[in-house]
């Protein structure tokens, strides 16, 4: 059970309102979070609920030292009928022991980061926006503690939720980006952590989004690591590239090799577009194709999607092999149709059919 001591200094309902006014993504936070410790040889401890605040930890804890941290992302979205709901938050944790278990880091049971969902979102329901696109962003990670400098994984754990109001990722409307493809920099490697959540992964994607920000550019494209010629993910996203061919629409996304990672919005989209219509596809897609394709008419458009935008259209490319546009640098019909679809059913406004809403409050 997680223990609830609410906060004693609360955001009144006017500082909530004021906090909540154009929220934009991660930047206000609810008033409390949920901690959870973990000691080798006794397990998971007491969970507790309590005002949000900074955590206390020793110089020599281990995550700041050999980089033991995991994260994951995920969504409740006020319903039709004014109730609140997660979206796939099983899913969430299924991958969340994944990345634990490759950087050596305990499993944590479904039970208790559920549980932990639960409490949050029911003590600061109110924190949650809503009008369509708008939800409250659930942010769950696992650092180790320990203070002890040997290379080794900690003897000690501290499991943090914490959650954070989210407008529209595109409040003027969905705009498409110009994405830049990187030949010097790699986001990982066969045998590597690609397939992890894990904090180092995105560090070491900070110097090539760089690269493509000085280019003019708003997202990194991540190349192969073995031949540096087949797409694996924009940014932090999973990629869909949308083919027009003999009346036929195909959606087609990279494989899942261990270099990427599986989303659960990737997932999700694959099964929406069968059920609207559209063949779907995992498989290898390299630079070559995706331009020849571009060139010939055959491909129509591009995007990509993530927990935060859900998903997000790809208007221009460019590289060191040349640039080209996708649908005139705007919105695809497949892609608004897609996004249509899945922010429907997260919001309670279509049928959920595979059961991937979990009731919260209400």
């Amino acid at each position: 059970m997680i223990q609830i001591q609410p906060s004693t200094h609360p955001a009144s309902a006017e500082e909530r309102a004021q906090r909540m006014t154009n929220p934009g993504f991660g930047r206000i936070f609810t008033d409390h979070m949920v901690v959870v410790p973990y000691k080798e040889g006794e397990g998971w401890g007491k969970g507790v609920l309590k005002a949000y605040g900074p955590i206390e930890m020793d110089p020599a804890a281990s995550v700041l030292h050999y980089g033991q941290a995991i994260f994951e992302g995920f969504k409740a979205y006020k319903q039709q009928d004014g109730s609140i709901a997660t979206f796939r938050p099983e899913a969430n944790s299924r991958r969340f022991n994944t990345s634990a278990a490759r950087l050596a880091m305990p499993d944590l049971p479904e039970a208790i980061f559920l549980e932990a969902a639960k409490a949050l979102i029911t003590q600061d329901q109110a924190w949650v926006p809503g009008a369509v696109g708008e939800s409250l962003y659930m942010r769950p990670l696992m650092i180790g503690t320990e203070a002890a400098l040997g290379v080794r994984p900690s003897n000690e754990y501290l499991f943090i939720l914490m959650a954070s109001p989210s407008g529209a990722y595109f409040p003027a409307g969905v705009k498409p980006v110009t994405v830049w493809i990187s030949d010097d920099y790699v986001r990982a490697a066969p045998g590597g952590t690609g397939f992890a959540k894990c904090a180092g992964n995105y560090a070491a994607s900070l110097v090539a989004q760089h690269q493509a920000k000085g280019e003019g550019c708003d997202q990194v494209v991540w190349l192969d690591a073995v031949t540096r010629n087949y797409i694996e993910e924009m940014g932090g996203m999973n990629m869909f590239f949308v083919y027009q061919e003999n009346g036929v629409t195909t959606i087609a996304t990279p494989e899942l090799t261990g270099t990427l990672l599986p989303g659960i919005t990737r997932d999700s989209l694959l099964q929406l577009a069968r059920e609207l219509g559209y063949r779907a596809e995992e498989r290898k897609i390299t630079v070559d194709e995706w331009r020849a394709a571009i060139k010939s008419g055959r491909m129509t458009e591009v995007f990509a999607c993530g927990t935060a935008a859900v998903i997000t259209p790809v208007g221009h490319v460019k590289s060191k092999r040349g640039e080209w546009s996708i649908n005139k640098g705007e919105t695809g019909p497949v892609a608004a149709r897609l996004r249509e679809a899945l922010l429907n059913l997260q919001h309670g406004l279509a049928p959920d059919t595979h059961g991937w809403m979990k009731k919260i409050v209400g």
